[in-house]
């Protein structure tokens, strides 16, 4: 069987089924509709017949669960196609369990329906706004204002901190906490905060308290 690309969806043929190799760096959305596209039209003969075992490669994107379900769905409708695995390369999880990885940038507006994975600590220089995501295994640090949804410590971390210039968020969370809606949290302005897990709730708290939750924390300047 020979390989088959179309944009950001490749199909390998293996000795124990199919291998999809998914496009970490485009859009959540557009890997589903583009799968829908190839189990519908493109690839509909090849992939009718006995059962096949499916592969599922998501490189570095890291998914919720809601998404890997609406994944699993998919292909489960063709009634012949069963996922066996679905793998993100691993990355060093010590160093980001801890807090203490380094920093990626990355600048940019997330708009209403765009989603942004990452693995490891983000530092997002732009706006987040409303009805846009960003996930990631450790922290999320947003110059910028977060008016969408933010998900830090996605693999269970619960020392994952959110911290944005200006945090009015419609949710955010932390490892499985989910923060309570901004309006309740007591608080006289939105500018310089972080949210963090203490106790098993979610706190908000200005940035210049930081040191206070992480003493130990070394901060590096960006080059």
């Amino acid at each position: 069987m020979t390989e088959t690309k179309q944009h950001h969806v490749t199909i390998k043929g293996v000795k124990d089924g199919l291998v999809f190799l998914l496009d970490d760096t485009c859009a959540f959305s557009i890997l589903l509709e583009e799968i829908q596209h190839k189990l519908e039209k493109t690839h509909r003969q090849l992939l009718t017949g006995p059962m096949i075992p499916v592969h599922v490669k998501l490189g570095k994107r890291v998914l919720v669960e809601a998404d890997r379900e609406q994944l699993k769905q998919m292909f489960s409708a063709r009634g012949n196609l069963l996922v066996q695995s679905m793998d993100s390369e691993s990355p060093d999880r010590e160093a980001q369990s801890t807090g203490q990885g380094p920093l990626s940038v990355m600048k940019g507006i997330v708009r209403s329906g765009q989603t942004i994975h990452h693995i490891g600590n983000l530092f997002y220089l732009g706006d987040v706004n409303p009805g846009g995501t960003i996930t990631c295994t450790g922290d999320i640090f947003v110059m910028g204002a977060l008016r969408g949804m933010a998900h830090a410590g996605i693999d269970g971390d619960q020392s994952a901190i959110i911290a944005a210039s200006y945090l009015k968020p419609t949710q955010l969370r932390i490892s499985e906490v989910v923060s309570r809606p901004p309006d309740e949290w007591g608080l006289e302005d939105a500018y310089m905060e972080f949210a963090y897990i203490h106790d098993g709730k979610m706190e908000i708290d200005k940035i210049s308290q930081l040191h206070r939750l992480r003493p130990d924390h070394q901060v590096h300047p960006l080059s």
